[in-house]
């Protein structure tokens, strides 16, 4: 009798958590067509608006599903809501130039200074427990890849909508940009943060497998990037397309070393794994020396700038993980020290990131002069 009871109990739970997520999905999609009953169309040169506030309109639904689930209190809940409703203030008062740096600095950090307050209601508002902000890290590369894979149902979908009306002689296009991706991308943030929820076992199988497939490729890549650098002697170049997409790539290979110790079990012995792990962190490392090398240069030949000073905090940010990580992991495969202590510098250095990047939003377009 017992046992029924505790099934049905937790059958009705499972029902209302559902019901709850989609009630928030929804919210979150309608959320973003609220701008529009003020004038402000999606498309009708309202777009650096939507872009501005794009994590505003669903990161707090996200943040209130955690804090319904952990039953978070209301001191708890302010705190969490206090950093959305500063910045729903700033990032709207700022007076930006058109098409300002600064701008668009605000508009790619805003998103990782806000998931520190998800990260800290996911956590049930213990934030200084090592274990939950691991949890966090690990739900965050599950909810990732999750997300992919409905964004890729979601192409599908969007394409065959298209096909269908199209075939009938009507132009759905208005729909589909409009209500159908915008209301979409949004929805899916809670469906795909709910699945990671709920099905935590098949997550379990599937990204640690992905991680353990993508890490020596990129080690391997990494390689060949620096083999070729010293064969033809050529550098980093110093614009600043190369120097972004050097970024972007030394920010994939900080997820995987984040989520690849997120995956492992403390107490396994080091293995191949580890080895090509190490490889992956010092040729980042390196890559990281020389992209910092031509960012100073370009500072040096061209002066200051908004993109080229958070370039240069950002790789300094990744230099000292990255040289931390991979003396903690030379430490472990030679057994003078644990992987616990490199998984617990992952996750005492992850507020740096969101330091660094409220900094950006906070102070990069008064400091810039909004340019």
């Amino acid at each position: 009798m017992d046992a029924t009871e505790n099934g049905n109990a937790a059958a009705e739970m499972i029902r209302t958590e559902t019901t709850i997520v989609i009630a928030l999905a929804i919210l979150a999609a309608l959320a973003v067509k609220i701008p529009a009953l003020f004038g402000l169309e999606m498309h009708e040169g309202s777009e650096v608006f939507y872009a501005r506030n794009v994590s505003l309109f669903v990161l707090p639904f996200l943040a209130g599903y955690f804090a319904w689930k952990h039953t978070l209190g209301v001191r708890n809940c302010l705190w969490i809501a206090a950093p959305f409703a500063a910045a729903a203030v700033l990032v709207n008062v700022f007076p930006f130039e058109p098409e300002a740096a600064t701008e668009l600095l605000t508009i790619l950090h805003l998103p990782i200074a806000l998931w520190l307050a998800i990260g800290i209601a996911y956590a049930g508002g213990a934030w200084g427990d090592s274990a939950r902000r691991m949890n966090f890290v690990r739900f965050s590369g599950e909810f990732f890849i999750y997300y992919v894979l409905i964004a890729l149902g979601g192409i599908v979908l969007t394409a065959l909508t298209m096909f269908m009306f199209t075939a009938i002689g009507l132009a759905p296009e208005w729909f589909v940009t409009n209500w159908l991706i915008p209301c979409g991308a949004l929805g899916a943030v809670l469906i795909a943060a709910w699945l990671v929820e709920t099905k935590q076992n098949i997550m379990a199988n599937f990204a640690p497998l992905l991680t353990s497939l993508f890490t020596p490729l990129f080690a391997i890549v990494l390689l060949v990037f620096l083999g070729s650098m010293l064969w033809t002697g050529n550098n980093i170049s110093m614009e600043r397309e190369a120097l972004i997409g050097c970024d972007l790539l030394l920010v994939v290979v900080l997820g995987l070393l984040l989520y690849a110790v997120s995956a492992r079990d403390p107490e396994k012995k080091p293995g191949v794994f580890d080895i090509f792990q190490l490889v992956l962190v010092v040729s980042a490392l390196i890559v990281d020396v020389v992209a910092l090398t031509a960012i100073v240069a370009r500072i040096s030949e061209f002066g200051f700038s908004p993109n080229k000073v958070a370039a240069l905090g950002m790789n300094l940010i990744l230099l000292v993980n990255l040289a931390w990580s991979a003396w903690l992991y030379v430490r472990f495969l030679r057994g003078a020290g644990s992987f616990t202590a490199l998984e617990r510098w992952q996750t005492d250095y992850l507020p740096v990131y969101a330091v660094w990047a409220g900094l950006v939003v906070v102070a990069f377009p008064p400091l810039f002069g909004y340019v």
